[in-house]
Protein backbone atom coordinates (compact mmCIF):
# COMPACT_ATOMS: atom_id res chain seq x y z
CA UNK A 1 0.00 0.00 0.00
CA UNK A 2 1.08 3.20 -1.05
CA UNK A 3 -0.63 6.27 0.99
CA UNK A 4 0.80 9.65 2.44
CA UNK A 5 -1.30 12.23 3.98
CA UNK A 6 0.28 15.61 4.57
CA UNK A 7 -1.08 18.77 6.24
CA UNK A 8 0.94 22.16 6.01
CA UNK A 9 1.14 25.49 3.92
CA UNK A 10 1.73 26.42 0.15
CA UNK A 11 5.41 28.06 0.02
CA UNK A 12 4.32 29.44 -3.21
CA UNK A 13 1.49 30.16 -5.65
CA UNK A 14 1.11 26.77 -7.57
CA UNK A 15 2.17 26.36 -10.94
CA UNK A 16 0.36 25.37 -13.63
CA UNK A 17 1.15 23.80 -17.15
CA UNK A 18 -1.29 22.09 -19.05
CA UNK A 19 -0.07 19.24 -21.36
CA UNK A 20 0.05 18.76 -25.39
CA UNK A 21 -2.07 17.45 -27.42
CA UNK A 22 -6.07 17.17 -28.28
CA UNK A 23 -7.00 16.95 -24.61
CA UNK A 24 -4.49 18.91 -22.66
CA UNK A 25 -4.58 17.88 -18.89
CA UNK A 26 -3.55 20.84 -16.66
CA UNK A 27 -0.96 19.69 -14.28
CA UNK A 28 -0.46 21.55 -10.91
CA UNK A 29 3.00 21.25 -8.68
CA UNK A 30 2.97 23.14 -5.38
CA UNK A 31 5.40 22.45 -2.48
CA UNK A 32 3.96 22.07 1.03
CA UNK A 33 5.82 23.02 4.58
CA UNK A 34 5.27 20.71 6.59
CA UNK A 35 5.83 20.93 10.52
CA UNK A 36 8.07 18.72 12.00
CA UNK A 37 6.64 17.07 15.61
CA UNK A 38 10.39 17.07 16.85
CA UNK A 39 13.67 18.38 16.33
CA UNK A 40 16.60 16.62 15.75
CA UNK A 41 19.73 16.95 17.95
CA UNK A 42 18.94 21.00 17.92
CA UNK A 43 18.98 21.38 14.14
CA UNK A 44 17.14 24.80 12.72
CA UNK A 45 14.78 22.72 10.20
CA UNK A 46 11.48 22.99 12.05
CA UNK A 47 9.26 21.82 8.59
CA UNK A 48 10.02 19.42 5.48
CA UNK A 49 9.37 20.74 2.20
CA UNK A 50 7.66 18.22 -0.25
CA UNK A 51 6.96 18.52 -3.65
CA UNK A 52 3.17 17.66 -4.55
CA UNK A 53 1.68 16.94 -8.00
CA UNK A 54 -2.40 17.17 -9.09
CA UNK A 55 -3.70 16.88 -12.11
CA UNK A 56 -6.59 17.52 -14.27
CA UNK A 57 -10.02 19.00 -12.13
CA UNK A 58 -7.20 18.68 -8.41
CA UNK A 59 -5.03 20.91 -10.81
CA UNK A 60 -7.39 23.49 -11.98
CA UNK A 61 -8.80 23.70 -8.62
CA UNK A 62 -5.66 24.31 -7.11
CA UNK A 63 -4.62 27.17 -9.38
CA UNK A 64 -7.82 28.75 -9.28
CA UNK A 65 -7.92 28.57 -4.75
CA UNK A 66 -4.93 27.58 -3.56
CA UNK A 67 -2.56 30.88 -2.91
CA UNK A 68 1.40 30.70 -0.97
CA UNK A 69 0.44 30.65 2.46
CA UNK A 70 -2.45 28.33 2.06
CA UNK A 71 -2.95 25.54 4.60
CA UNK A 72 -4.30 22.29 3.39
CA UNK A 73 -4.35 19.15 3.52
CA UNK A 74 -3.83 16.78 0.92
CA UNK A 75 -3.64 12.33 0.42
CA UNK A 76 -2.32 10.76 -2.26
CA UNK A 77 0.48 8.25 -3.17
CA UNK A 78 4.74 8.93 -3.03
CA UNK A 79 6.20 8.75 -6.76
CA UNK A 80 9.70 8.02 -7.63
CA UNK A 81 11.63 8.61 -10.55
CA UNK A 82 14.32 10.19 -12.70
CA UNK A 83 16.16 11.77 -15.45
CA UNK A 84 19.50 12.56 -17.10
CA UNK A 85 20.11 16.33 -16.44
CA UNK A 86 21.80 18.66 -19.18
CA UNK A 87 25.22 17.72 -17.53
CA UNK A 88 24.40 14.10 -18.21
CA UNK A 89 23.83 13.53 -14.29
CA UNK A 90 21.12 11.40 -13.36
CA UNK A 91 18.50 12.89 -10.96
CA UNK A 92 16.41 11.26 -8.55
CA UNK A 93 13.10 12.72 -7.97
CA UNK A 94 10.11 11.78 -5.10
CA UNK A 95 7.20 13.26 -5.05
CA UNK A 96 3.71 12.92 -3.47
CA UNK A 97 0.76 12.51 -6.69
CA UNK A 98 -2.51 13.98 -5.35
CA UNK A 99 -5.46 12.34 -4.80
CA UNK A 100 -7.49 14.88 -2.24
CA UNK A 101 -6.90 17.86 -1.56
CA UNK A 102 -9.17 20.64 0.68
CA UNK A 103 -8.26 23.59 2.99
CA UNK A 104 -6.81 23.13 6.21
CA UNK A 105 -8.56 26.62 7.97
CA UNK A 106 -11.21 29.03 7.54
CA UNK A 107 -9.85 31.91 5.70
CA UNK A 108 -11.05 33.88 8.95
CA UNK A 109 -8.41 32.01 10.72
CA UNK A 110 -5.64 32.63 8.39
CA UNK A 111 -6.06 36.39 8.01
CA UNK A 112 -5.94 36.60 11.94
CA UNK A 113 -2.78 35.47 11.87
CA UNK A 114 -2.69 31.72 11.64
CA UNK A 115 -1.86 31.80 8.05
CA UNK A 116 -1.73 34.18 4.43
CA UNK A 117 -2.95 37.73 4.61
CA UNK A 118 -6.29 37.03 1.95
CA UNK A 119 -7.35 41.07 2.94
CA UNK A 120 -8.79 42.14 0.00
CA UNK A 121 -9.32 39.41 -2.05
CA UNK A 122 -13.35 38.54 -2.56
CA UNK A 123 -13.10 35.02 -3.27
CA UNK A 124 -14.63 32.90 -0.88
CA UNK A 125 -13.19 30.07 1.47
CA UNK A 126 -14.80 27.22 3.47
CA UNK A 127 -15.68 28.39 6.83
CA UNK A 128 -14.71 26.62 9.66
CA UNK A 129 -16.23 23.24 10.83
CA UNK A 130 -19.78 23.71 12.13
CA UNK A 131 -20.79 21.49 15.32
CA UNK A 132 -20.95 18.31 13.31
CA UNK A 133 -17.51 18.18 12.28
CA UNK A 134 -18.47 19.13 8.75
CA UNK A 135 -17.21 21.84 6.28
CA UNK A 136 -19.41 24.12 4.93
CA UNK A 137 -18.55 24.59 1.56
CA UNK A 138 -18.98 28.42 0.41
CA UNK A 139 -21.61 29.92 -1.79
CA UNK A 140 -20.70 30.18 -5.88
CA UNK A 141 -18.33 27.15 -6.48
CA UNK A 142 -20.77 24.31 -7.09
CA UNK A 143 -19.91 24.38 -10.53
CA UNK A 144 -16.07 24.15 -10.01
CA UNK A 145 -15.45 21.58 -7.23
CA UNK A 146 -13.57 18.43 -8.73
CA UNK A 147 -16.58 16.12 -7.57
CA UNK A 148 -20.07 16.05 -8.38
Amino acid sequence: MNKVILMGRLTRDPEIRYSQGDSSLAIARYTLAVDRRFQKNNSDQTADFISCVAFAKSAEFAEKWFKQGTKICISGRIQTGSYTNKDGAKVYTTEVVVEEQEFAESKNTAASGGGADFGGNSRPTPSAASGDGFMTIPDGIEDELPFQ
